[in-house]
């Protein structure tokens, strides 16, 4: 009998049948949370470094790093780049409100807004506006080159824009 068919997950890693490696956040323990928290600080952080600051051996902490893959906890391992030195150095939040809500409309929004370079983050709101997108431009004439781009692809009833003047905070991080 397969150990993990009692589970609501499975797997595509050796676990050596125990099945207390069934991620979620209420299963992660504190050496996956600290984990989670240096690899959210420095990915390249090696495994060495990594096992000898939260106290489990090198072994363990790519056993841990490999099923927290596997299970979807670590998503992705990225570079982030800094806008400023790559010539992105305005942010713009787009406030979207659109008077067509059927899936069609939906679907041609999502398309536009994920082939449109220049646009990082979409999400469909509650309250007053529909849309929230962010968006890297280098400048306001790149800002007009990607709300025509929006505009043109689909029916839109209204873009408000707002430039980010100061970043106080931005973080990648989650609180763990």
């Amino acid at each position: 009998m397969n150990v993990w068919s009692q589970y609501s997950c499975h797997l595509p890693v050796d676990l050596g049948n125990n099945p207390n490696y069934c991620y979620n956040m209420e299963t992660l323990d504190d050496f996956d949370r600290k984990i989670l928290n240096a690899l959210q600080t420095d990915v390249s952080t090696s495994l060495d470094q990594l096992g000898e600051a939260i106290g489990l051996s090198r072994n363990a902490c790519w056993r841990r790093v490999k099923i927290m893959e596997a299970a979807g906890v670590i998503s992705k391992r990225v570079a982030l780049v800094n806008p400023e030195k790559v010539g992105l150095g305005l942010m713009v939040f787009m406030q979207v409100r659109t008077n067509s809500h059927d899936p069609k409309w939906q679907k041609a929004f999502s398309n536009a807004t994920n082939a449109i370079s220049g646009i990082l983050s979409v999400y469909r709101m509650t309250g007053d506006l529909d849309y929230l997108i962010r968006a890297r431009v280098s400048d306001m004439a790149d800002y007009d080159r990607l709300y025509q781009q929006l505009i043109t692809r689909l029916p839109i009833a209204d873009i408000a824009a707002s430039f980010v003047m100061e970043e106080i905070k931005d973080s990648t991080a989650l609180t763990l």
